[in-house]
């Protein structure tokens, strides 16, 4: 299979091109990988012209700014309208919902509370319509194995004194960047369609993260200031996908064992 990965040089990005055994062809934006093609999902044109160049016979797109309408839901739609008949899996976000004390499952409508959140519902809702037969893979927070994720990074940070604190009432399901990639190849080569939930099992706040991301690296937990933070309780159900995957999403308390 001939493979088109948008955000190639993103932690995930980087991680299905060191698993796939595809012809991969990586898409950036800004940071140059080798072997890659720059390109900008906001121009539809550019979109177009690159589809066509590679003719790709799957694309996962995991290209996204938090801070950005244009990337992260033009850009998507971008995609899809321009797919050509190719495999998509778009990487979408628990975002996509607000807070609630019970798991949304892969059949609930999206309900979202932040702007990044409404822009990724923006796009499930574009992709359904053009592509249904794409996959649209609902995920948590993506913790690494060495120190890139964004919450790694934040726990080093504040382990040195750096001021800030981490929520207690901030919930979410982490999951391992490798588990992730290896689910998004194995839904690219199955026959699902529709909305899946690829997160970890397990539901853990951003200060119970923290701490066990700290013991990992041999950093001291207690180290970690906490509050609660405004409460925002967010966990995806993910028995129905995992049914479907042969790649297990472990919890984050087992992946991230010293």
């Amino acid at each position: 299979m001939r493979l088109l990965v948008t955000g190639a040089t993103g932690l995930l990005g980087r991680e299905l091109l060191r698993l796939s055994d595809h012809d991969v062809v990586p898409a950036y934006h800004s940071q140059a990988v080798p072997g890659g093609v720059r390109l900008d999902v906001r121009r539809r044109d550019q979109v177009r012209d690159l589809i066509r160049a590679v003719r790709p016979d799957g694309i996962i797109h995991t290209a996204y700014r938090q801070d950005d309408w244009a990337t992260t839901a033009s850009g998507a739609v971008n995609v899809a309208l321009e797919a050509d008949g190719a495999r998509l899996v778009f990487v979408s976000t628990d975002a996509v919902f607000g807070p609630r004390e019970t798991p949304y499952t892969e059949h609930e409508l999206p309900c979202p509370t932040t702007p990044y959140g409404a822009a990724k519902a923006a796009a499930e809702t574009a992709i359904r319509a053009v592509m249904p037969a794409a996959v649209i893979a609902r995920t948590s927070l993506i913790i690494g194995s060495d120190g890139r994720s964004e919450e790694e990074q934040r726990v080093r940070r504040l382990s040195a004194g750096e001021p800030g604190a981490f929520y207690t009432a901030n919930i979410r399901c982490p999951i391992h960047v490798t588990d992730l990639a290896s689910a998004l190849l194995e839904l690219l080569a199955s026959d699902v369609i529709g909305v899946t939930h690829v997160a970890g099992p397990e539901a853990l706040s951003r200060l119970e993260l923290g701490r066990l991301i700290a013991i990992r690296d041999g950093l001291d937990p207690d180290r970690l200031a906490s509050t609660p933070g405004t409460p925002s309780d967010i966990r995806l159900d993910t028995r129905e996908t995992q049914a479907v995957l042969t790649t297990r999403l472990r919890p984050a308390s087992q992946f991230l064992q010293p």
